[in-house]
């Protein structure tokens, strides 16, 4: 009794020792041991053909069992019902086993944002605000024309808030080299810096810009301060302000104020903002043209352009527009086809 017992506690950490070598090595002894064995017993039917004989192994061993195959002689039969059929299940439990592992360990990580993201031109989100940048995910989901892939990249410990939807990575730091490099940093076509905590938001967008300087990156700022500073040194960092205040005192002297500037960025619903580039091929007409081809072909409206000097909110009619210069307009939904007949 002493030995079984010392026999089954080795053949217990032997199963808890094995990696993907051992099982390999376990497989390939079982193999030989089994074409040795039916060989030497006879059931050359079985051992004539190496692919018939691992197909037989295999659907032994899995239990599948289709009979093409099967010992003939009692020595045969015994070997199979002792050696092959348990030892065979045993490995192909293993296997099936750690092949399943892997595959958990592997969603797990991706879950847990420890994974390297392979994905290119894409936005990437560092922040994490609960609820408001869960806002801000459907916000872009909704937003985009086309469909580039969303990466959230987090400092919280944290698991993925959307799976299956956007991509995760999670980071000690955002100015971190190897974590922001599993989040595709130099190859993010748009970067969104959104935290709690206004000079986290700053080094990171120094460290963005240096990263990907030809990248868009939006950076939000509770202090308009930073925003300032960060402006002075990465003049390609659109920095976003706070406007809360702002909408609070614009409200208490226009009522419904802030009403309509949700109705102006919400694109769930209702009239939204949104722009366009005046295509270069175009020959130059004036905004009056413009105006009135968006409100008579699309019920849009102009109330915007820049044409490389900055925003005009509502310019004059005979604003001349040439190719390149973007247009703001407000609409129920983007437009995706134009027919520029000026």
């Amino acid at each position: 009794m002493p030995i079984f017992i010392q026999l089954r506690r080795w053949i217990y950490t032997q199963i808890n020792q094995m990696n993907e070598k051992n099982i390999i090595l376990a497989f390939g002894g079982y193999l030989l041991i089994s074409w040795l064995g039916l060989n030497a017993i006879g059931e050359t039917a079985i051992t004539q053909s190496f692919t018939d004989f691992v197909y037989y192994l295999v659907v032994t061993s899995s239990t599948v069992g289709y009979g093409d195959f099967s010992p003939v002689t009692d020595a045969g039969k015994w070997f199979v019902a002792l050696f092959i059929i348990p030892v065979g299940l045993g490995i192909f439990a293993l296997t099936v086993g750690r092949v399943a592992t892997l595959f958990i360990l592997y969603w797990k990580r991706g879950l847990l944002g420890k994974r390297k993201i392979k994905v290119n031109d894409h936005i990437l989100v560092l922040g994490w605000n609960e609820q408001r940048t869960l806002h801000l995910l459907n916000m872009l989901q909704n937003e985009q024309n086309t469909q580039r892939p969303i990466v959230l990249c987090v400092r919280p410990e944290i698991e993925n808030p959307r799976p299956g939807e956007i991509e995760f990575v999670r980071v000690t730091s955002f100015t971190d080299q190897a974590g922001m490099d599993r989040a595709g940093i130099r190859h993010a076509s748009c970067i969104i810096i959104d935290n709690p905590e206004d000079d986290i938001t700053l080094s990171a967008a120094l460290f963005c810009s240096g990263q990907n300087p030809n990248a868009h990156i939006l950076a939000y700022f509770n202090d308009e301060g930073l925003s300032t500073l960060l402006k002075q040194h990465c003049p390609n960092v659109e920095c976003i302000p706070s406007v809360s205040v702002e909408m609070l005192a614009k409200a208490a002297v226009d009522p419904g104020s802030s009403t309509l500037h949700h109705e102006l960025l919400s694109s769930g619903k209702g009239m939204t903002q949104y722009s366009v580039i005046y295509p270069s091929g175009q020959e130059k007409t004036s905004l009056e043209n413009l105006f009135l081809q968006f409100k008579q072909q699309h019920e849009a409206i102009l109330i915007a352009v820049d044409r490389g000097q900055g925003i005009e909110l509502n310019p004059p009619l005979n604003t001349s527009i040439s190719g390149g210069d973007k247009l703001f307009y407000i609409a129920e939904k983007r437009i995706h086809q134009f027919q520029w007949s000026v």
